[in-house]
């Protein structure tokens, strides 16, 4: 049986598929062709991440196909009902990528606490001739340690992310509607374990009392973040979105930025992916990243072995 892992796959799991018999495919076929190569390689498990979109067209029209795999957490990009609903299986792995994430979160937020994301554009320019305006310009910068982080969304990555701000010394505050509290379990070098149990406040609470804010949150159809939730933070507050395009309003972004409410913000995702906003790409005080979330090496050798895991447990 053949493989198309469209978006790639760690050698890890191409390895795995292939001692269990399977034929992995690496080519990356455009959308509006991916139907048909489907139909002319008889591809039976299709792997994507979040470049390739799997809806109903190829869903209805590729009979070949028994297994969906997603390597990440969130399936937007996929019709995941209407493919179960058509004997598809459809798999992710939601627990791979959680604290490559969370690590990435916690660069954006010591990078933007320090401004090493100016300073490293500035010091290659001017380092040599405004060595001492440059570390005036940047001598404001703040410690993590004994703020206050909020996470809207406390499932795996928002636990992850947690985890890592309590071993900065940071207060957590975290919303979700779907639980009322979680055992976190912070595991160190030496063996020893500790654990912690947060209670979920509300969204409102946790706005209120961020200083450093991070959204978890799959993709919605209203921004989790607008107008009206800017009003309710702190003032200077810093912002990070790893999670999707357009739970954020960028736009609004922008204003409670030149307002002041908002100090600094950092994005992994954009609503308009993959061509940014320019007013984005250019303001000073954003910190940037493609989407790199999940993009570790750990992390995806974690990917793509759960993915021939599973994949071996239902076609073998």
């Amino acid at each position: 049986m053949k493989v198309l892992a469209n978006d790639g796959v760690s050698q890890s799991g191409i390895d795995a598929l292939e001692a269990a018999g399977f034929e992995v495919l690496t080519t990356t076929v455009a959308q509006e062709q991916l139907e048909n190569y489907i139909n002319e390689k008889e591809i039976a498990v299709l792997l994507v991440r979040s470049a390739t979109t799997v809806r109903k067209n190829i869903i209805d029209n590729c009979p070949s196909l028994k297994i969906i795999g997603r390597g990440g957490v969130g399936m937007d990009n996929i019709d995941v009902d209407y493919a179960r609903s058509k004997g598809l299986h459809v798999i992710n792995t939601p627990a791979a990528s959680s604290h490559s994430v969370a690590e990435l979160v916690f660069g954006h937020f010591y990078g933007l606490a320090r401004f090493l994301h100016n300073s490293n554009r500035d010091m290659p320019l001017e380092g040599d001739s405004k060595f001492k305006a440059l570390k005036k310009s940047y001598a404001k910068g703040i410690e993590l340690k004994g703020k206050t982080l909020g996470v809207l969304g406390f499932g795996r990555i928002g636990q992850a992310t947690a985890k890592v701000a309590i071993g900065a010394g940071m207060n957590v505050v975290a919303f979700d509607p779907y639980m009322d509290a979680a055992d976190l379990e912070l595991e160190f070098f030496d063996g020893q374990k500790v654990n912690f149990n947060i209670k979920t406040v509300t969204k409102e609470a946790v706005l209120k009392q961020a200083d450093f804010l991070t959204l978890h949150v799959p993709a919605q159809k209203e921004y989790v973040i607008d107008e009206a939730e800017f009003k309710q933070m702190k003032d200077g507050v810093i912002i990070a979105n790893a999670a999707r395009g357009g739970v954020i309003n960028e736009v609004a972004l922008v204003r409670a930025i030149e307002s002041g409410k908002v100090a600094r913000a950092a994005l992994d995702v954009f609503e308009k992916e993959p061509q940014p906003e320019i007013q984005l790409l250019m303001n000073p005080a954003l910190s940037l990243t493609p989407h790199t979330g999940a993009a570790t090496n750990e992390a995806q050798d974690r990917i793509g072995t759960e993915l021939a895991s599973q994949i071996v447990s239902i076609l073998k």
